[in-house]
């Protein structure tokens, strides 16, 4: 397997470029409670310069998440008695996907019977690129085979605890040692990206492989993935494969992290100190 180590250039954005050039991201995620993850990965999409985002998530906390950020749009989805997205919303939501060139599902979502045949209706959909994260990646685990239903690209964003789960979920052999052996494994399977996170964090197609060097401690903060699965999103958008967007979503999420270590210490970091960082950050990669 090929070790990458070069950063991925962002296209340049031509001067008479607008909106729709630039990349249209739909965050679909959000739960009675948590209303805070699709609206972090909203304001990701933004800073990585995404041209129009979307956040979809359950009616009763729509109002919440269209005040977190005025800068983004939101959609409204039925929900359950639970506050999480119903199974009635699936039709709506892969008509919301057709109409933006990345979708990003998973941010808050809760893993009720609902979050799961919506993102089972989602991934069976042709060309459709899908980031999955948090929720969606738990609500996959207790899914069985759903490799099979899978026709969508697709970036699994995995911490160790939710590799795990999506592991066993697919599979009945031990994990490797090596988290990179980890990741390039379940890239292999589910023929996607996979980006196993933590220090380190491995980026992995099934034929190449990355392994990061930036970012600390610090980042291991509530909504940290939050950001990453946002900021991947809009770099797909912009014209990246899936692969480089991944591996340039990691780094500069990375360098984020390093700066607000700087400013504000590891201890004290939150996901929003990332988010104020990441304009910084992609000035130092991309001018």
């Amino acid at each position: 397997m090929k070790q990458i180590e070069r950063i991925p250039i962002l296209p340049p954005r031509p001067p008479d470029g607008h909106k729709g050039t630039f990349g249209k991201v739909l965050i679909v995620g959000g739960s009675l409670g948590f209303s805070g993850a699709p609206a972090l990965a909203g304001k990701a999409a933004l800073r990585s310069g995404s041209g129009l985002v979307k956040v979809a998530v359950p009616r009763s906390i729509q109002p919440i998440a269209a005040c977190l950020d005025a800068c983004y749009t939101t959609l409204a989805l039925p929900e359950d008695l639970a506050g999480q997205m119903d199974a009635e919303g699936s039709s709506l939501t892969a008509v919301a996907a057709a109409e933006h060139d990345v979708l990003c599902f998973g941010p808050g979502a809760g893993t009720g019977t609902g979050v799961r045949e919506v993102l089972l209706h989602l991934i069976a959909q042709q060309n459709l690129r899908i980031i999955i994260d948090a929720d969606g990646l738990n609500a996959l685990a207790l899914s069985g085979n759903w490799i099979a239903r899978k026709k969508a690209s697709v970036i699994l964003t995995p911490h160790p605890g939710e590799f795990v789960r999506l592991w066993k979920g697919l599979r009945r052999d031990p994990l490797p040692e090596q988290r990179t052996q980890q990741a390039a494994a379940l890239a292999e399977q589910t023929g996607g990206v996979v980006v196993l996170k933590g220090a380190g964090t491995v980026v992995a197609d099934g034929r190449q492989i990355y392994v990061n060097t930036t970012g600390n401690p610090g980042m291991a903060t509530a909504g940290s993935g939050d950001v990453l699965s946002g900021v991947i999103a809009a770099l797909a958008g912009q014209g990246m494969t899936d692969f480089d967007a991944a591996v340039a979503g990691v780094f500069i999420h990375g360098v984020a992290g390093d700066l607000a270590a700087q400013a504000v210490g590891q201890i004290s970091m939150t996901a929003t100190d990332l988010l104020d960082r990441l304009p910084e950050a992609f000035k130092r990669q991309y001018g």
